[in-house]
């Protein structure tokens, strides 16, 4: 399989790549801006077949870098992780402009204008693309809320919306898309945004869950937010 995951050097997409490269039929995409950590990542594979691709999602020019360093390497998707994501814990009437436009841009904006770049290249083999968004429990309607995350939250469920809209959108087009909604995760994210904090589950044991359901959730799922949280939300 053609599989593409964002968000690719640290925390769960990095866990997320090494699963799905063990499977030596795989092919993956890891996509970050951070080249030595993806360089890094190419190395702890164990020679799966993962391509490194330089991207900064919070650069409105990125979609320049899309065919040189994604599509150079896979001709189709047939999986498609959304998993970069951007978390500033401020209070509401501290954030700035420049603060809610990166989050939004990189949670939501990217996303879109990444999709736009490679929907000709999807649906296209005999099972569906699967496109997993990777959201946040805080932007579930009716979820718990917390001081501090009021922009990151919004932008969350901006993504939830999105998925919504794109699975209607695509549905004849061979292409499932789903939204899951994770609870904390003890990421180098969270600790920079809740430092002290702690939380028992881990980026590989998320990672693996993503794993599975980006190879089977399209054949039960499409336009679907999902919780994916112990707790009550």
């Amino acid at each position: 399989m053609n599989i593409i995951v964002t968000g690719a050097s640290r925390g769960i997409g990095y866990e997320l790549v090494k699963l799905f490269a063990a499977d030596p039929k795989n092919k993956v995409v890891a996509i970050s801006r951070n080249r030595s950590r993806l360089e890094q990542l190419k190395r702890e594979a164990r020679g799966g077949m993962v391509y490194p691709a330089v991207v900064d999602f919070s650069n409105k020019d990125f979609k320049r870098d899309i065919t040189l360093q994604v599509l150079s390497h896979i001709s189709t998707v047939d999986i498609l992780v959304n998993n970069a994501g951007a978390l500033i814990n401020k209070p509401m009437e501290e954030l700035t402009p420049d603060d809610v436009e990166k989050m939004f841009r990189v949670n939501v904006t990217s996303q879109f204008e990444f999709l736009q770049a490679l929907l000709p290249y999807m649906g296209k083999g005999k099972l569906p693309t699967h496109i997993v968004n990777i959201g946040s429990i805080g932007g579930l309607q009716g979820s718990m809320k917390f001081p501090g995350l009021s922009a990151y939250s919004a932008s969350k469920a901006a993504l939830a919306g999105l998925t919504e809209c794109l699975a209607e959108e695509f549905k004849d087009r061979n292409i499932s898309v789903n939204c899951l909604m994770l609870g904390a995760v003890q990421t180098e994210m969270f600790e920079e945004a809740f430092p002290g904090e702690k939380t028992e589950m881990t980026p590989l044991l998320m990672a693996a869950y993503i794993r599975d359901f980006a190879l089977t959730g399209a054949n039960f799922f499409n336009g679907k937010i999902i919780p994916v949280a112990k707790g009550t939300p």
